[in-house]
């Protein structure tokens, strides 16, 4: 019974590596939590799994495709017709790298941004009646959208959001791993953007927080179904045994296993210690600075703007989300 709960947590790309570590370790430390887990498939069970090593029954598997704006639509007036607990945390954790050549949504978009930015975020706004009034947005960004950071990834490239989701025949040239790069730059962007806005909510309307999370390097994740086959090789059979040889040869300790950041993410989510944040990058478990670019106000106000334009089905949706609390 939904009404056995008291909050609700609900992970866009829960089925898989960082959203099931996320999932798993939120299930077992809350039990009187709906743990909701948003992907396309569940193919391997992951809810039954994640019941299974907890010994509860709090963990739902819901299907949603975040490459289609009417499945996002036609998913949050499924959620709606149910009578679920307030939701506390809103973890936008999907996405997705594709190296093998430019694809698009269902909706014309260049498939990278739209699935790590625009259908999460359609999600966000869609299910903001049923948010907690202190409820925590959470978006997986990660750490190679800072070219600082030496990962090894193209530098990410943002002139415009209409440029990124419409690329033109030059930008089609560019390599998949720096569409990638500047999804996530695009995560932490409309986070940015999104959190200037909701500090400005007037008296009396929620305070909800937003926060932008790099998981660290996760060899073994889906990241990497895209790659050729003897890169896939490596990252999801050789990796993920050898990790503290590739914190000594990267030269980076921001390595871990997708249990370790799901414990980190399954912190943003409900950890005490991060209450009332907002506005902030973490790296793993602590507070960082992110890219140069990231703090740059028009680049935000332009993401933030062209996503509501893109959204919105009439004047009236458009004016409600960009007053974000309405």
């Amino acid at each position: 019974m939904l009404s056995d709960y008291e909050n609700t947590v609900l992970i866009t790309g829960g089925t898989t590596g960082l959203g099931y570590g996320t999932a798993l370790s939120i299930a077992k430390q809350h039990p009187k939590y709906l743990v909701i887990i948003a992907s396309r498939t569940d193919k391997d069970n992951a809810a039954a799994r994640i019941n299974k090593a907890t010994g509860l029954n709090n963990v739902r598997y819901t299907p949603l495709d975040l490459s289609s704006l009417a499945n996002v639509r036609t998913y949050v007036d499924e959620y709606a017709k149910q009578e679920h607990p307030p939701i506390k945390a809103l973890l936008l954790n999907a996405g997705l790298q594709i190296v093998s050549g430019v694809t698009y949504s269902r909706d014309g978009i260049e498939t990278t941004f739209a699935i790590t930015h625009v259908g999460n975020a359609l999600l966000f706004y869609l299910l903001r009646p049923y948010l907690a009034s202190d409820a925590r947005i959470t978006v997986t960004s990660s750490g190679t959208h800072d070219p600082e950071q030496k990962t090894g990834m193209p530098k990410a490239v943002y002139n415009t959001a209409e440029e990124i989701a419409h690329p033109t025949p030059e930008l089609e040239k560019s390599p998949g791993q720096q569409r990638y790069t500047t999804s996530k730059l695009c995560n932490v962007l409309w986070i940015k953007a999104l959190d200037r806005r909701l500090s400005q909510a007037p008296s009396g309307q929620p305070r909800w927080t937003v926060n932008a999370f790099d998981p660290g390097f996760m060899p073994g994740t889906g990241l990497a179904r895209d790659y050729p086959l003897i890169l896939r090789f490596l990252w999801f059979t050789v990796m993920p045994h050898i990790l503290p040889v590739l914190r000594i040869v990267l030269g980076s300790q921001n390595i871990y296993t997708t249990e370790q950041s799901g414990r980190n993410l399954a912190r943003l989510a409900t950890g005490e210690d991060v209450k009332g944040v907002s506005g902030v990058y973490f790296e793993g478990p602590k507070e960082i600075k992110s890219s140069e670019l990231s703090y740059d106000s028009e680049k935000q106000d332009d993401l933030y703007e062209w996503t509501i334009d893109a959204l919105a089905k009439d004047k009236k949706e458009r004016d409600s989300f960009a007053k974000v609390y309405a």
